[in-house]
């Protein structure tokens, strides 16, 4: 096998992350996504919860299962940690489910509307459209970027940091990154 990646790989870490971070170089619009983000995870886990799959397991456990797999291939650390923040979510998300349906869909209506009023805004700040718009699978990538930016504030995941920032440095979002200068985690 070639050292090369080709395109039916995974991408890495720092390859997922220096993409969506070129979207969000903007401190406004990263402060926006730590609220949205997890609003519109809550939301959908919501009726994903109401879809039993057999032996007490729901849409939503699986769900997350597939997704948090694929965090802890990308990065075990980061993937534990989004993980513990996500079963917290789904937590939250079964007892909004569980008040009842017409409870349930107005939860829903509520945070998935709300975060993605505040994502918008973000990208007012940003003055650039979101990363979904040009790659859906990046909506996917947000909240592993959220964790990593805690790992990164608290000093954790320098490596990744310099990867995702030499990534940057180079990729032809080059330009942009110089206007909204400072790293991923301090702008």
């Amino acid at each position: 096998m070639s050292g090369k990646r080709t395109d039916d790989q995974v991408k890495s870490l720092d390859e997922q992350m220096a993409i969506y971070a070129a979207y969000h170089r903007n401190r406004w619009n990263r402060l926006t996504h730590f609220i949205g983000v997890p609003a519109i995870v809550f939301a959908i886990l919501i009726p994903m919860s109401w879809v039993p799959l057999g032996a007490g397991v729901t849409l939503a456990h699986v769900f997350l299962g597939v997704v948090l797999a694929y965090y802890l291939l990308l990065d075990f650390p980061l993937g534990l940690a989004t993980g513990v923040m996500s079963f917290a979510l789904l937590y939250t998300a079964e007892l909004a489910a569980g008040s009842g349906v017409g409870s349930g869909w107005i939860w829903f209506g509520a945070f998935f509307v709300g975060g993605w009023i505040f994502q918008l805004a973000g990208h007012a700040f940003e003055g650039r459209r979101p990363a979904l718009a040009d790659n859906l699978f990046q909506i996917f990538v947000a909240p592993i970027f959220l964790m990593a930016e805690v790992f990164f504030a608290l000093g954790l995941k320098r490596e990744v940091l310099k990867k995702v920032e030499a990534r940057l440095a180079q990729s032809p979002f080059r330009e942009m990154s110089r206007r909204q200068a400072g790293s991923i985690s301090r702008t």
